[in-house]
């Protein structure tokens, strides 16, 4: 998210000034909490803390996770703790009476004790049960299900769809709602997973809700494991985990803030060591603890199939995107300057094209559809600029989004109309807000020119949007703000500024309809969940509508 807040303590001093603590120190820090979860009476076997997890799913297969504690002092970043044997098996049923396969993997200091396995010769669209062992200690059993095979006229898909979920600003309720439905064939993650800052230093209604740790600004390999294991003792995570395959992609929290290929906004060359050393860092433990496959190593771009009925093309939007207009030279049409690397849109134009799926979704970080701020008034165009990282004084884009990077966008949008592509419908997170928009090949004229494709955002599950900001209530920027920004982008047919929450996609032959859900508190532990708006986008019209009930 390139939300640039930070507490009115921190704003004194300089966003560079950042004190580094060891790894040792912040492993302390963790590991307290997870010594007073350790069973008792179990000092010396094996414990799951960590949950289990599934995610990737195909036709025949499923990637199964989990992080083994070998010894009470193995706690993740450690390096400490002996190699243990970790089993894994999938059953048709909760009691595990018909096993379907089974096997095991080593869990060692050097992966941080995380497993993975990736399981093959299973059924299509069928839901397993999977568990791990290691000395004598079960794992919890969880649900999972494989993807529709390739060919298979499917009518019916469902995904939660989330992202940005800031520990210290919220609890994670989204996830509790998500997995209490128990219809979802799976859930994306659209980036921002984990957050990088020290304590207190970003987007928490100047109230830390729950300390994460390390609590110093993660730099390290020690430090992102030790932040990917606070985030997986989340209960609510852990039980989405537990009920339905993740789908996952990265954006610039699980490396630093506006990160791009040569480095990020929240990082100090040499201060903080070299950019290299730690978007590696980030990358490892990402892979280590995230149950994700690398269709090209080192990256989150790949593509899954569910049926005829949906492509879902995952993009990488870090890795090799160019620095950002205004802390970089170059402006944002120069066709220089990419957001996906050649590589990648070459492959998301060929997958787009050659697809025969009813359905194109397009799991994308950060917006694609243009965003012009227009004659917002200043009292709500500072926190707006705060919240997307733009010059206070105004800025009619967002550079961090493909509003700066232009060519890449022109390219891909005059792909889908000149190849007559349809049903293309771009997934996004990021900007801490719900949008339903159509994707006009000319904003500037829309709606007189053509809609390329369709674009779902969902809100943040807790981090900081703008009545948070701007410490009002909920509800009281969107309906100043929104009516202003509609009138500015006339491609735009819905936007909250305020609330958090998560999405439900419904797919159809027929349509594809986005359910949007808010919470009542998220400082909440027991926070509700009620159901906000509907869009849809009916086949072959790349153009969104309103419904009036979720699916």
């Amino acid at each position: 998210m390139t939300s640039r807040q930070r507490t009115a303590d921190s704003n004194s001093l300089s966003p560079r000034r950042r004190t580094v603590v060891k790894a040792a120190a912040a492993t302390a820090v963790l590991a307290a909490p997870l010594a007073a979860a350790w069973p008792a009476g179990a000092a010396e076997a094996p414990a799951f803390l960590h949950g289990v997890a599934s995610g990737d799913p195909l036709p025949d297969g499923i990637l199964l996770w989990t992080r083994v504690t070998p010894t009470e002092e193995a706690t993740p970043g450690s390096g400490l703790g002996p190699d243990v044997e970790v089993a894994w098996t999938v059953a048709k049923d909760k009691a595990f009476t018909t096993v379907v396969a089974k096997g095991s993997v080593t869990a060692t200091a050097a992966s941080d004790h995380t497993v993975k396995a990736d399981v093959r010769g299973l059924a299509p669209a069928t839901d397993y049960w999977f568990r791990f062992s290691a000395g004598g200690t079960d794992s919890p059993a969880a649900r999972t299900r494989t993807a529709p095979a390739a060919d298979a006229a499917v009518t019916n898909l469902r995904f939660g769809v989330v992202s940005c979920a800031n520990w210290e600003a919220g609890w994670f309720s989204s996830y509790r709602h998500l997995a209490a439905r128990g219809d979802l064939d799976a859930w994306l993650h659209l980036g921002d997973y984990i957050y990088e800052y020290g304590t207190g230093e970003y987007g928490t209604r100047d109230t830390v809700v729950r300390q994460h740790a390390p609590t110093h600004e993660i730099l390290t390999l020690a430090d992102y494991r030790i932040r990917h294991g606070k985030y997986k003792t989340d209960p609510d995570l852990q039980a989405l985990h537990a009920v339905a395959p993740v789908v996952a992609i990265w954006d610039d929290h699980e490396f630093a803030n506006d990160a791009w290929s040569g480095g990020a906004e929240n990082h100090t060359e040499g201060t903080e060591g070299a950019w290299s050393a730690r978007q590696a860092a980030a990358k490892q433990a990402y892979f280590e603890w995230m149950p994700v496959r690398t269709a090209t190593a080192g990256t989150t771009y790949r593509r899954l199939r569910f049926g005829k009925l949906a492509d879902l093309s995952l993009l990488d939007l870090r890795s090799f995107r160019s620095q950002q207009v205004g802390v970089g030279s170059g402006s944002v049409d120069d066709p220089n300057r990419t957001i996906t690397g050649r590589a990648q849109l070459d492959w998301l134009k060929a997958g787009l094209k050659s697809s025969d799926a009813t359905w194109r979704l397009v799991g994308n970080s950060v917006m694609i559809s243009p965003f012009a701020i227009g004659s917002l008034t200043a009292d709500l165009l500072r926190p707006l600029a705060e919240l997307l990282g733009l010059p206070k004084e105004g800025l009619g884009l967002n550079p961090d989004q493909w509003d700066g990077y232009t060519d890449d966008r022109r390219e891909l949008l005059a792909h889908l109309r000149s190849n007559a592509i349809r049903n293309t419908v771009f997934l996004t997170g990021d900007i801490h807000m719900a949008w339903a928009n159509d994707v006009p090949v000319d904003a500037g004229t829309y709606p007189l020119s053509a809609s390329a494709a369709t674009e779902f955002v969902v809100t943040s599950v807790s981090s900081d949007n703008l009545d948070d900001i701007l410490k009002v209530p909920e509800g009281t920027v969107t309906a100043l703000a929104a009516p202003v920004i509609q009138l500015a982008n006339r491609h735009v047919h819905w936007v909250d500024t305020d609330r958090h929450g998560y999405g439900v996609l419904d797919i159809t032959a027929e349509r594809a309809q986005m359910d949007y859900y808010v919470l009542s508190d998220k400082t909440k532990q027991n926070a509700t969940s009620t159901w906000a708006r509907s869009y849809r986008t009916r086949t072959g019209t790349q153009k969104v509508e309103r419904t009036y009930s979720p699916v």
